[in-house]
């Protein structure tokens, strides 16, 4: 397995009591069917992929708990800290037709309708309601709302996008 072909969907917060489990950050619009027990997610260490197995899994003020196969305590929980969670992307739920998972986003070219180049989407911020495009431009990081009425055409195969910025949109951000 590619490290770099996996999409991420979580980052390990900190350790959460003394039995070895810990506190995910979130980096999915499916939790509740991502994080169960038994699923495997992989973390990177010294450039060597580690699976890693959920025994147990409850949520607590939206984020999850979980307890991993063979971390037993608080000291080996805390080093799992900061990692990401990363799945094969063979395993991602089929999304609805127009929304897309961030990683499919990245490293799309933006452009205006009239062909103007604004730059290359270098990440995305924000949830499944309200999302961002950051855009790596000539003139700097620019924020770009992900809403119908302004990206008027995704093309995820052709790593594209064209936009329909709204009056002063592109200069806010410089």
């Amino acid at each position: 397995m590619d490290w770099n072909a996996m999409a991420v969907v979580g980052r390990i917060a900190r350790a959460h009591g003394i039995r070895g489990q810990v506190i995910v950050n979130l980096e999915t619009d499916f939790p509740d069917e991502r994080f169960t027990p038994g699923a495997t997610m992989y973390t990177e260490r010294s450039g060597a992929l580690t699976p890693l197995t959920l025994t147990t899994v409850r949520f607590q003020n939206g984020r999850p708990v979980i307890g991993v196969e063979g971390v037993e305590t608080m000291s080996e929980a805390e080093q799992l800290a900061g990692l990401q969670l990363r799945v094969p992307l063979e395993q991602l739920a089929r999304l609805p037709e127009d929304t897309f998972y961030h990683h499919d986003l990245v490293g799309c070219q933006v452009m205006t309708q009239d062909g103007q180049n604004v730059g290359m989407v270098e990440g995305v911020e924000g949830t499944f309601e309200g999302s961002r495009l950051v855009v790596s431009g000539a003139r700097g990081e620019i924020l770009i709302p992900l809403a119908k009425d302004i990206c008027r055409t995704i093309d995820v195969a052709g790593k594209r996008i064209v936009i329909d910025p709204p009056d002063g949109l592109l200069d806010l951000n410089v």
